[in-house]
């Protein structure tokens, strides 16, 4: 079985870029159908696992199947992207087998993150995975690969300090506004979305106690569950043009394939409020802000790049802790290439012993077939069980002790400690 993952993330790819790939979770399960079925076209083994993660911050997808395929799934995710395989190939990564579950692991730890040590990586890839699940696009070897994952992000963070003095992207926002606004508590705030990411912001921001908090989003119940939670208001996403002025602070983070605050309504904004500044943050991948909003006088937008420089401030606290997760990191790898090396069809135990099992599992039932036939005749019950315990013995041994009686000398002893090591241990443990 081989494993392969091809991604692009937010040190390899710009935004706008990794705006071309990003998968809306209800768009994963018809995503995984298409990119299946392009693969198993391509494949000698039809049945390809697969999982796409797809976060503000990355898009990865992963595979196992019979034969890697990474230059036709490159194919596939270039042109579902709308650019060339050239293209994506300069920002993007490729990996297989041990690297693809040293990556993974990672990741679910928060390694790999612009955050190191941040946490919500880990939902997000819970999430992929029930979407695969879901979708039936997940197989045994995929499931084992993210199952470890998670069992390694869960030692990593409890085993090490990876996560301590973590600034989180809503922190960040934060920190930012504080240092436009003199006072967040006399500015208005509205929140564009009701995901987990705007979710964050609104508490992060809802602890400086700010003079309003409004929440649009597309589904009215949604957002009023959100509002209400922070004691602010909802509104439709049609009125957000004509009270964008309203607000001093806007955080916008959608799903949607298009921007949805656009230049002139910004101008317009502007305008109203006298150019009195405008803090934006877009935490939205497609954008949901027009990027020449950016160059308006009196607007400090930032995106999830430019938060970039702000959480790192604290990475040197944390870089102690990195040497012990990558430690971690390193013994789940071994674990699972050792998993998968037992499940090779030709280096692996996993294939013999199924077949003993079979195998085994015939000799019982004959012998019991014959037990029965045995009892229905009247025969006596200690003989029948005398009866079936030598069948079963005999069949057991029967391969066994014709190995030993054949061959030469040497082949004989050879077979000789191989038999006394599988079928005599407990007596050579106590001297017998």
């Amino acid at each position: 079985m081989a494993v392969w993952a091809l991604g692009i993330n937010h040190t390899t790819a710009p935004l706008d870029l990794r705006g071309r790939f990003a998968f809306a979770l209800d768009q994963i399960a018809p995503t995984l159908q298409g990119l299946r079925q392009s693969l198993g076209g391509a494949s000698r083994h039809p049945s390809v696992e697969t999982a796409i993660i797809s976060t503000c911050n990355r898009t990865e997808i992963y595979c196992a199947g019979n034969e890697s395929a990474l230059d036709h799934t490159l194919g596939w995710l270039a042109q579902s992207g709308g650019v060339s395989p050239a293209l994506l190939r300069s920002h993007s990564y490729a990996l297989e087998d041990g690297l693809v579950a040293r990556h993974a692991f990672r990741v679910a730890s928060g390694l790999d993150s612009m955050v190191l040590g941040e946490a919500q990586i880990l939902g997000q890839m819970k999430d992929a995975v029930r979407a695969a699940e879901t979708a039936g696009a997940l197989g045994t070897t995929l499931n084992q690969l993210f199952q470890r994952s998670f069992a390694v992000a869960k030692e990593v963070r409890t085993s090490t300090e990876i996560g301590a003095h973590s600034i989180s992207m809503a922190a960040a926002a934060v920190r930012l506004a504080g240092q436009l606004f003199e006072d967040l508590s006399e500015i208005r705030v509205l929140f564009v979305g009701a995901g987990e990411m705007i979710e964050l912001a609104a508490t992060h921001f809802a602890a400086k106690n700010p003079k309003a908090i409004a929440v649009a989003n597309r589904t009215l119940e949604r957002g009023e569950k959100l509002a209400t939670r922070f004691g602010g208001e909802v509104m439709r996403l049609a009125d957000l043009p004509d009270r964008l002025h309203e607000f001093d602070a806007v955080v916008s983070c959608t799903a949607s394939s298009l921007p949805i605050i656009g230049l002139g309504a910004v101008e317009r904004a502007l305008k109203k409020r006298r150019h009195r500044p405008m803090f934006m943050v877009d935490l939205a991948v497609p954008r949901d802000i027009e990027p020449e909003v950016k160059a308006l006088e009196d607007i400090y937008l930032y995106t999830v790049d430019d938060l970039a420089g702000v959480v790192q401030t604290a990475q040197a606290h944390r870089q102690a802790a990195v040497a012990q997760a990558e430690a971690i990191i390193d013994a789940g790898v071994q674990s699972f290439m050792h998993w998968m090396d037992q499940r090779s069809p030709t280096g692996g135990v996993v294939p013999l012993i199924q077949q003993l099992n079979v195998q085994t599992d015939e000799w019982r039932a004959l012998e019991i077939a014959r037990a029965k036939k045995l009892l229905a005749k009247g025969e006596d019950m200690d003989a029948v069980l005398e009866a079936l315990s030598r069948g079963l013995t005999q069949k057991m041994l029967h391969g066994t002790l014709a190995e030993l009686r054949a061959g030469d000398a040497e082949t004989r002893a050879q077979t000789a400690q191989t038999v006394s090591r599988l079928f005599l241990r407990s007596q050579s443990k106590t001297g017998l």
